[in-house]
């Protein structure tokens, strides 16, 4: 809690708002990224920064301090001051050309060692090995262990004082640990990299599911709305003629219509409220249990319509009763707007041992048009493809039509 404190004053929030203090490592870790985003956009300012303080390092060496190590410090000062530079200002390249610095590097280092220098800076060869383990194949860790060890080898031949053990393993040692830690952090950058692109393929992935599961859906809806308002329309439709010639002559007859056409309307905009609404958990589609009073319906408007059942019901699941109830609705609904006012339909229901056969056919005249390529038929076809099905929808001489609809049964299934 941020607080202000007055003189004479207890303690009290300012403005009177507590504010949660940022946890130490989260503030950190935007810290470090800030400053990785910073680097990545202007890699020259710290590659010069860095160049430049170990520059200035080995300069100050250069000043006096080499002759504390120095095997003979008799070495002309130009030359331990060119060496020094030529340890340290490549540096500055060390991302770009790590192998071309490393090599600049280790003829200066060579050179001290054989003048018997052995200017610290040397050690600088360490960061190169560093950038070379975090960047490039690990195989070329190789060639930097021989580059690094020649002059060690020369200094230890030239002015043997100390033992080899003395002079050139803790050297070793202290660059294979500098090459070590190069490949953990790599390693730690390409596991975050890793998983930085799992998050966004996975991001991306749930993107598109949402967008298919939308799609499907919006499929779904458009195609139980085509079944609903195709079928109460053309219903409807019927019902109106009716009325409308029976109007002059039977006005009972024209109210009974007006009444059917009112009915129609009001099971219309209901199935369309729960079918928008999603309330089809709470009020269930229609299953085959809904066909008499389908049927009755399209009776009304005006098709005689016979309904046959052979065999024995069999176990079918809810969506596939659906599937089965929306293509005799399609069905009887092509009839009724395509087969001409004097065609009869006939629902054939047909329970085998493995699947069931729904035909539905019409007498309808020469004058009915060939349809099947319209959204309707398309409908039934991705209706019954969903539980494993067929659907056929041919002509038939002089000029009616046959819809055969083949389900798989739920113990048939694999």
């Amino acid at each position: 809690m941020i607080t202000e404190k007055r003189p004479g004053t207890e303690e009290e929030p300012l403005c009177g708002v507590a504010i949660e203090e940022e946890p130490l490592s989260r503030y950190l870790q935007r810290q470090t990224r800030r400053i990785r985003a910073f680097d990545a956009r202007r890699p020259w300012v710290w590659d010069a920064l860095l160049a430049a303080f170990w520059t200035g390092a080995a300069l100050t060496d250069a000043a006096g301090g080499w002759r504390n190590i120095a095997r003979d410090p008799s070495v002309p000062a130009w030359l331990v001051l060119a060496l020094s530079l030529a340890l340290s200002v490549p540096l500055l390249w060390r991302r770009r050309r790590p192998m071309t610095v490393l090599a600049v590097m280790a003829c200066a280092s060579l050179l001290s060692n054989w003048t018997g220098a052995f200017l610290q800076a040397g050690f600088l060869q360490a960061v190169v090995v560093f950038h070379i383990a975090l960047r490039l194949p690990l195989r070329t860790l190789l060639w930097p262990l021989v580059v690094i060890t020649s002059p060690l080898v020369v200094g230890a031949i030239r002015f043997p004082k100390d033992s080899w053990d003395q002079q050139i393993v803790p050297t070793l040692w202290a660059y294979a640990m500098v090459a070590l830690l190069g490949i953990a952090v790599r390693s730690r950058q390409d596991y975050t990299a890793a998983l930085v692109d799992r998050a966004r393929r996975l991001e991306v992935e749930r993107d598109q599911q949402a967008q298919l599961a939308a799609a499907a859906e919006r499929t779904r809806i458009a195609r139980e709305m085509h079944d609903i308002i195709g079928h109460n329309l053309s219903v409807i439709t019927g019902l109106a003629d009716g009325g409308k010639y029976a109007a002059a002559k039977n006005p009972e007859r024209a109210a009974e219509a007006l009444d059917a056409i009112s009915t129609t309307s009001r099971q219309a905009l209901a199935e369309l409220r729960r079918l928008l609404r999603g309330e089809a958990v709470r009020d269930p589609q229609p299953t085959l249990d809904d066909l008499d009073a389908l049927i009755a319906g399209v009776r009304t408007a005006g098709l005689p319509v016979r309904l046959e059942i052979k065999g024995g019901p069999q176990p079918l699941a809810t969506g596939a009763q659906l599937t089965v109830y929306r293509v005799i609705q399609e069905a009887l609904t092509n009839t009724l707007k395509h087969a001409g006012t004097k065609a009869e339909a006939t629902v054939l229901l047909s329970y085998g041992q493995e699947e069931l056969t729904a035909e539905i056919t019409d007498t309808g005249g020469p004058e009915r048009g060939i349809i099947g390529t319209g959204q309707g038929v398309t409908g039934m076809r991705e209706r019954a493809a969903l539980y494993d099905g067929t659907l056929e929808a041919d002509p038939l001489p002089p000029g009616g039509w046959r819809v055969r609809l083949r389900l798989p049964l739920e113990g048939s299934r694999s």
